[in-house]
């Protein structure tokens, strides 16, 4: 079993994608609009050129994602997406620019469980864990 978020976005998944497979090494390799799909005749104009799916691969890991219509976007609550990072200047560097133009939560330092732990909401609206562990 593997689990991967999918994220929703207002209209800018394919800038977050873009930003995401960046900063995390990953690589998209697919993403479709709406005026792409089959069902695009059944698409307002509004959201003919906004993503219905988008992929990504992180090394063995997923992220997915796609544009919510309007009336269906929610702002996220009630989790983080949660990165485990072996070095802390990668865990540092991650943070920064995941949360350039965002918020940060809780900022990177270290704790008791971390070299160092820091939490994020980006400039898109998702939240965000970068965590690099202590030896145990």
């Amino acid at each position: 079993m593997k689990i991967a978020p999918y994220l929703n976005f207002g209209g800018n998944c394919k800038e977050a994608f873009a930003l995401y497979e960046r900063v995390l090494g990953g690589k998209i390799d697919m993403m479709m609009t709406h005026g792409e799909s089959p069902m695009a005749d059944q698409m307002g104009p509004q959201m003919r050129d906004k993503i219905m799916h988008a992929h990504m691969k992180i090394g063995e890991q997923s992220i997915m994602g796609s544009d919510a219509p309007p009336q269906m976007m929610q702002k996220p609550q009630g989790f983080f997406v949660s990165l485990e990072i072996a070095a802390p200047e990668e865990a540092e560097r991650v943070f920064k620019a995941l949360s350039e133009g965002g918020a940060v939560v809780m900022p990177m330092e270290e704790t008791f469980w971390a070299k160092k732990f820091g939490m994020a909401v980006d400039r898109f609206g998702t939240p965000w864990m970068i965590n690099c562990s202590k030896p145990m």
